[in-house]
């Protein structure tokens, strides 16, 4: 074998705290506190949403709320999902150079073949659909997305092993959009579990992870260790849980712009996501960008050129918005797994559009 990572199953765990321990295993994987690492968690009923998607637009709040159901934002970018103790959440902090990939997408292909290999262990015709969705028969099984953080990889997904179809269904606002563009009626009918597949011949949990590890670690050249979190993580864990990630003001940091009658948004949809763009205008002749929102589900590594752009943008002139936005791409060029500069882009402009023709 080329090289050894650690296994951590951490079970069921309240979901913000479960995010928090994602943030300290990446910090302390910088440090050289800890190895490369999987992860394996389980979640109570939860909605959690991308680290750029607009909060209300994504989840049923008041049904959550009303139905004791989590609400979590993460730290990688990607779509709203709903999460319960019947799905099995999977994440690695990884050395970049581990895998051998030199580009989030290679990375994302080659993980999501491993786990659609370690689902077919199981007897499941599971296929990896790019960019980054693992399907049987066209039906998702596993979603997938990560971003590189310097010399770290961080790449999370999901398997569905048992699900409740109506309690996602009534916890999450789909677009309709997005069900029109695989012609579908609703969400279930997008998604498929271990469950419906194989009936009472489902296996158990540890059966599952095992077949996971097995085909990641042949596809890699990888043997693994199972090793409990370290105390140090678990005392940052807390700490991040305490200062930022388990706090209401973070879920909602992006709550619902729409809804602000100031702005005006555009949006850009291709075939790897969709970027939209809010933008407000200030000064007499609302010439500027006072205030810039981008959101979406898209994954761009690190994830905090997102929040830069945003700033870059504050205070611009509109006629120089264009410019500056790609100026902005020639300098920090964008590692991503689902959008292009050329789509921020596409949405800036129809942003723009639809705020100048608000112009008294």
């Amino acid at each position: 074998m080329a090289g050894r990572f650690r296994v951590v199953d951490t079970g069921v765990l309240e979901g913000r705290f479960n995010i928090a321990i994602d943030q300290a295993m990446v910090e302390a994987h910088q440090a050289g506190r800890i190895p490369d690492t999987i992860r394996f968690m389980r979640f109570p009923p939860t909605a959690l949403i991308g680290r750029h998607q607009a909060l209300r637009q994504e989840v049923d709040v008041d049904h959550c709320r009303s139905h004791d159901i989590g609400i979590v934002r993460r730290i990688t970018g990607g779509g709203a999902i709903y999460l319960d103790e019947g799905q099995l959440g999977w994440g690695l902090v990884f050395q970049r150079r581990a895998l051998g990939q030199p580009s989030l997408a290679d990375v994302a292909s080659h993980i999501c073949q491993a786990v659609a290999a370690g689902l077919q262990r199981l007897g499941v015709d599971a296929r990896y659909r790019p960019r980054n969705d693992i399907e049987v028969d066209g039906r998702k099984i596993s979603g997938t997305g990560g971003f590189f953080d310097g010399d770290a990889l961080i790449y999370q997904g999901t398997v569905l092993v048992d699900m409740d179809p109506a309690a996602m269904v009534a916890a999450l606002r789909v677009p309709r959009a997005k069900l029109e563009k695989r012609q579908l009626d609703s969400a279930a009918q997008r998604v498929v579990t271990l469950r419906e597949l194989l009936g009472p011949a489902t296996p158990g949990l540890p059966a599952i992870q095992r077949a996971l590890l097995e085909a990641f670690g042949e596809r890699f050249d990888l043997a693994w260790d199972a090793e409990p979190l370290t105390a140090a993580e678990e005392t940052l864990a807390r700490e991040h849980f305490r200062a930022e990630i388990g706090t209401d003001e973070f879920v909602a940091q992006v709550d619902d712009p729409a809804s602000d009658g100031d702005f005006a948004s555009g949006t850009q949809t291709g075939a790897g996501g969709t970027v939209t763009t809010y933008v407000r205008l200030e000064g007499v002749a609302r010439k500027r960008i006072g205030q810039a929102l981008i959101t979406g589900d898209f994954f761009v590594a690190p994830p905090r050129v997102v929040f830069d752009l945003e700033a870059a943008l504050r205070g611009a002139y509109v006629a120089d918005a264009g410019e500056i936005m790609e100026q902005f791409f020639r300098e920090r060029p964008i590692n991503a797994l689902s959008v292009t500069a050329a789509d921020f882009r596409a949405s800036l402009d129809s942003a723009l559009v639809a705020a100048n023709a608000r112009r008294p």
